[in-house]
């Protein structure tokens, strides 16, 4: 390690120690149905939300935490899996997990381990060096991580406490705890989009992005990449990188989109209040938004273009594909067109009963489509699916009654989108989403205690100051 990380490492320590107020424990652990004491928060993912999240509780002497992943110690999120990027899209700038604190800023970290000229060169943040910065901040924070462990099952059980059973290489284990956050990304609530046309096609033919390709496999081979936001470019490019004979990217519009919304939201005023908004106004934006998808930079689309093999295909939705002996063809209002593989980059869609940790609840999670009703210019099936959560983020009865222990299962995911916004799965949101986050789970965390706070109020008696007590002098018995 060197000396700038160590003094670095040194001045986080000191910042924290220096904004620690107030830093009195508050929390009693409740003991769980196995006699140990159950958990105050269970984090499910790793990732750089779940790890804002853990930072976020231990800033506000919530300890009694635990953060679970299922991948391996340093693979979590997407950074080193389906992303696919040469570096963030976020400007260098931006700050995320660092909550506030300039000592745990990507900068300070990439200053401290390549140096202050590095930085000011620096255009944008490599993906794997964005990972590493994570894995340093998970150490230095001394982060209560478990990797290869995936939740399987979460349901009720007594005195008001979550049960969440957790398989590992060994075992299933049940780990209880008042609160549980889904910090789980893309996928947590849902899955990744096939599109219909192709959902019959083996895969070894047709895959969607976030799963593992061999893109050595590729060369020589047409490739099809259905979609037309960033990941579809990243992943047409390295195809084309891999040497594939062509590829095609299909885009739905007749003209593909440029406008990146992200950049225009990123203001306190929306990422902090956008959650206060009625109903029709958060429909409203986020429909926009997310129907406009992310907007590719200048440099991803040039990673294609440059390439002479590389064929855009505006106005083409995929109206059917048909199975040939030797690849797939793809009908569109532009004809066919013949590929030996296709990539959906086709974004996710909203399946709770398709998430096995939710099976128990998944019925009555309640919606956008059950709480609000768009007028007809502004209807979508697929962001009705979204779960309509509280303002704690927290998943809402459909039947109120039925599951009322869900309001201690807090999503912190892309599929807080349509509740709050840039959130749960956006560097630009994290310093106002993330301690909003926590503000609730605190608050439900004191109100149910509030009882014990008004017994241990009452018992308080530890004096500010000893009075004395003066004998009278004879001028006073006079």
């Amino acid at each position: 390690m060197s000396n700038a990380l160590i003094a670095l490492e040194a001045q986080v320590r000191a910042d924290l120690a220096k904004t620690a107020h107030p830093n009195a424990a508050w929390l009693t652990p409740k003991l769980g149905p196995d006699g140990r004491p159950a958990l105050d928060v269970l984090v499910v993912g790793a990732g750089q939300s779940g790890l804002a999240t853990a930072f976020g509780l231990m800033r506000s002497q919530v300890s009694n935490i635990l953060v679970l992943d299922k991948s391996e110690k340093g693979r979590e999120g997407p950074w080193l899996t389906y992303a696919r990027m040469h570096t963030l899209r976020s400007p260098k700038h931006f700050t995320g997990p660092d909550l506030d604190i300039p000592s745990l800023t990507y900068q300070s970290w990439h200053e401290a381990c390549f140096g202050e000229e590095d930085w000011r060169n620096l255009d944008l943040i490599s993906r794997e060096r964005w990972a590493e910065y994570l894995l340093w901040f998970r150490r230095v924070l001394d982060l209560p991580v478990r990797n290869g462990c995936e939740v399987i099952e979460i349901s009720p059980a007594a005195g008001g406490l979550l049960a969440a059973r957790v398989q590992t290489a060994g075992c299933v284990d049940t780990i209880f705890a008042r609160k549980i956050v889904l910090a789980t990304g893309q996928e947590g609530m849902g899955d990744w989009i096939v599109p219909e046309p192709l959902r019959h096609l083996p895969s070894s033919m047709c895959v969607h992005a976030a799963q593992p390709i061999d893109f050595a496999s590729l060369c020589g081979k047409r490739v099809a990449v259905i979609g037309a936001g960033a990941s579809a470019f990243d992943n047409a490019a390295i195809a084309l990188e891999a040497g594939a004979a062509e590829v095609h990217l299909f885009c739905r519009r007749a003209e593909i989109q440029v406008i990146q919304p992200y950049r225009w939201l990123t203001f306190r005023g929306f990422l902090r209040h956008f959650c206060d908004l009625d109903d029709a106004w958060r429909w409203r934006f986020m429909r926009a938004v997310l129907e406009m998808r992310e907007g590719f930079p200048q440099a991803t689309y040039n990673r294609c273009a440059r390439h002479l093999n590389f064929h855009l295909q505006q106005g083409a939705p995929i109206d059917a594909a048909k199975e040939m002996a030797h690849g797939v063809e793809l009908q569109t209002p532009r004809g066919v067109i013949a590929a030996d593989f296709a990539i959906c980059c086709t974004g996710i869609d909203m399946n709770f009963a398709g998430r096995p940790e939710l099976r128990n609840c998944a019925a009555n999670i309640a919606t956008w489509a059950d709480r609000y009703q768009p007028a007809p210019d502004e209807r979508s099936p697929r962001l009705g699916r979204f779960p309509y959560l509280a303002d704690d983020y927290a998943l809402m009865e459909r039947v109120a009654g039925e599951t009322p222990w869900i309001a201690d299962i807090h999503v912190f995911a892309i599929a807080s989108t349509m509740s709050f916004g840039a959130s749960g799965s956006s560097i630009n949101a994290m310093t106002t989403a993330v301690p909003k986050l926590v503000h609730g789970l605190t608050r439900g965390l004191f109100r149910a205690d509030i009882e014990r706070h008004w017994a241990s109020f009452k018992a308080y008696d530890v004096p500010q100051a000893v009075v004395e007590r003066r004998m009278p002098v004879a001028s006073e018995k006079q």
